[in-house]
């Protein structure tokens, strides 16, 4: 236990962490939108297939964030796009929780920056924290 948790915090640390767990909850909370048996559920064409589809994406682009950082930056762009098209797809963005979701953790993931040294706050780069 007493190695667990500091491997925990250097995986999360070398990932945007954060970002990733927005987009997969806000991907969640839409797809929950949908399964919901409301009166106000709203299903556009094909059987609403784009709003299933819309909050799946979004989910996996939160898994690929974590899990394969060199497209980091593409994955970031593609789910605050995809949270955007929720609002027309699936309920107005499940109830537009999802989508906020969605926008803040795309936001954070494309805001990212990998490692430096927090004592001296300089990056990798050469820059300054």
């Amino acid at each position: 236990m007493r190695r667990a948790l500091p491997n925990w915090r250097a995986w999360r640390r070398a990932r945007p962490f954060w970002g990733g767990l927005f987009v997969v909850l806000g991907g969640g909370e839409i797809l929950l939108s949908e399964l919901a048996s409301l009166p106000l559920v709203i299903h556009i064409g094909l059987h609403g297939f784009a709003s299933y589809v819309v909050p799946l994406l979004l989910l996996i682009c939160g898994l690929l964030l974590w899990f394969h950082l060199p497209l980091r930056t593409f994955y970031s762009v593609l789910a605050i796009l995809l949270a955007l098209g929720s609002w027309i797809t699936s309920n107005l963005g499940g109830f537009f929780a999802g989508m906020l979701l969605g926008l803040i953790g795309g936001s954070l993931a494309f805001a990212w920056v990998s490692g430096g040294d927090r004592r001296t706050g300089t990056r990798p780069g050469g820059g300054r924290g």
